[in-house]
């Protein structure tokens, strides 16, 4: 064969760069991949009302009660329909469908939560960083005669585990674990766009699962209300969170970890330091009416917030766990503290 009348003559590196080349992009493909199957939930055997029981969304299930899967093929203004349904109006970050759950309860000593749990497209690996994100929604103002949900809460986040961990009707409800291995750490109170939550972590173990949810116990939550004072609001005090668009890559590239534009962040005040001793500032908060209740509701003070640098002396009050509640542009927000030796 005559090497000049060759696409590649004879010595040529173009073939081996050519490959090196795929081989290289398939490397970083895979690297990038998203290791959550069916992360929007658009997957599902059915159109149904079914939430994460079998007919719900494709390899998703409840790992703690009965979280809803939302589609938008229901019928407007159904029970978990989209845009529009019983517990809010919202549409979904991307396609038609979405999870929603309880991720706060306050009353009971259940501390009633929802979690959604999927097996990961491969195992994590030891030592590996791993980036993570979804989008969150707080849901408030469905179409219900007497709304239920009027908190939005901290904390909702993503925790993996190497056992899966299904639950049915019957089973006792898990105690909130207190850990998270990425999590939102301000109140999430958005109820018009779609929050990024999003961190990275070093696998320490071969996780295969991963859950989505709100996974800390009511003393380590704080809320934010969302209501007008008075009935039918406080009936059922709960939060409840809309999930979409789940991430988890080997890649810094492979999910979404910026903050775009138009996003917003919860702004929560700056409560410092957090175990106090003889002060306790609160910051961003002026103009605030605000209550200090010891653990079990007495009322101790109240008074208003008059700076955005305030201090309250704390220094001859008991040691223990008080809750902070201030009144703040039509908004009513709890926080815990804890005062220390």
């Amino acid at each position: 064969m005559n090497s000049a009348n060759t696409l590649f003559p004879a010595g040529s590196k173009v073939p081996t760069m050519a490959v090196a080349m795929v081989l290289c992009s398939i490397t970083s493909t895979a690297q990038a991949q998203n290791l959550v199957p069916n992360s929007g939930f658009e997957v599902a055997d059915s159109c149904s009302e079914a939430g994460f029981g079998v007919d719900g969304p494709l390899h998703w299930h409840s790992a703690n009660g009965t979280p809803d899967h939302l589609q938008g093929c229901l019928p407007y203004g159904s029970a978990f329909g989209l845009p529009m349904n019983f517990i809010t109006f919202q549409y979904p970050f991307e396609g038609s469908s979405c999870a929603g759950m309880l991720t706060y309860h306050q009353n009971g000593s259940s501390e009633y939560r929802e979690w959604i749990m999927a097996p990961l497209l491969e195992p994590l690996v030891v030592g590996q960083t791993y980036y993570c994100s979804f989008r969150a929604n707080a849901a408030f103002g469905g179409n219900a005669q007497y709304p239920q949900i009027w908190l939005a809460n901290d904390k909702v986040g993503m925790l993996f585990s190497m056992q899966d961990r299904p639950w049915v009707w019957g089973d006792p409800y898990p105690v909130p674990p207190d850990h998270a291995h990425v999590l939102y750490p301000q109140i999430l109170a958005d109820t018009v766009g779609w929050t990024l939550v999003s961190g990275s972590f070093v696998a320490d173990s071969a996780y295969q699962y991963v859950m989505i949810g709100q996974f800390f116990s009511n003393a380590l939550t704080d809320t934010l209300q969302f209501s007008p004072e008075g009935i039918p609001w406080y009936w059922l005090p709960r939060a409840y969170t809309l999930v979409d668009a789940v991430c988890v890559s080997a890649s810094p590239d492979g999910c979404d970890l910026g903050q775009g534009v138009g996003e917003a962040q919860a702004a929560g005040p700056a409560l410092f330091p957090n175990p106090a001793q003889d002060h306790l500032v609160v910051g961003q908060r002026a103009g605030a009416e605000a209550q200090v209740l010891d653990f079990v509701g007495r009322l101790l003070w109240q008074g208003r917030v008059t700076s955005d640098r305030w201090v309250l002396e704390v220094g001859s009050w008991a040691r223990g766990t008080y809750v902070l509640r201030m009144a703040h542009r039509s908004r009513v927000e709890t926080h815990k503290f804890v005062l220390a030796e």
